[in-house]
């Protein structure tokens, strides 16, 4: 029975994460890019990880390369992402988000705020939901790792 009340807890937690990602919008600006869903895990990436390989990127948002290439092109066409070759590997790049890259996210960070700022005000509640979430996020990447899954999207 205890185990029917966790699996069931589980199930709302990962119900409850999907419907509130669903309820966050994009911005209206005009002067923000939107991104499609791939799109924004890999400028995510990027944007944590400045500087860091193709090939790490790749990996790291579960997109086999051909995928990942495509999805960068278009980022890049787009003025989100710089490519600079890689110095100790001319064949490797090295991805850095650009100023409108930045500027995007800035956009994006004031929008959530103004979205979010009346909800939960609590910085202990915000802090431990952060905390489990971010827990959760480096688990499912570990074993998506261990085990060569990819998303389902």
């Amino acid at each position: 029975m205890r185990d029917d009340v966790h699996a069931s807890s589980l199930h709302e937690l990962a119900d409850l994460i999907f419907a509130v990602s669903r309820q966050l919008r994009p911005p209206t600006d005009p002067a923000f890019e939107p991104c499609t869903p791939i799109e924004i895990s890999v400028m995510r990436f990027i944007n944590r990880n400045p500087g860091a390989s193709a090939r790490a990127a790749a990996e790291a948002v579960l997109l086999p390369s051909s995928n990942f290439s495509r999805v960068l092109r278009g980022l890049e066409k787009r003025g989100l992402v710089n490519r600079v070759i890689d110095d100790r590997n001319a064949r490797g790049v090295r991805l850095y988000p650009t100023e409108k890259a930045n500027q995007n996210l800035q956009c994006l960070r004031d929008h959530w705020d103004r979205t979010l700022r009346g909800i939960v005000d609590d910085p202990a509640t915000i802090k431990i939901v952060n905390a489990a979430l971010r827990r959760i996020e480096d688990e499912l990447v570990a074993r998506h790792s261990k085990d060569g899954s990819q998303p389902a999207f």
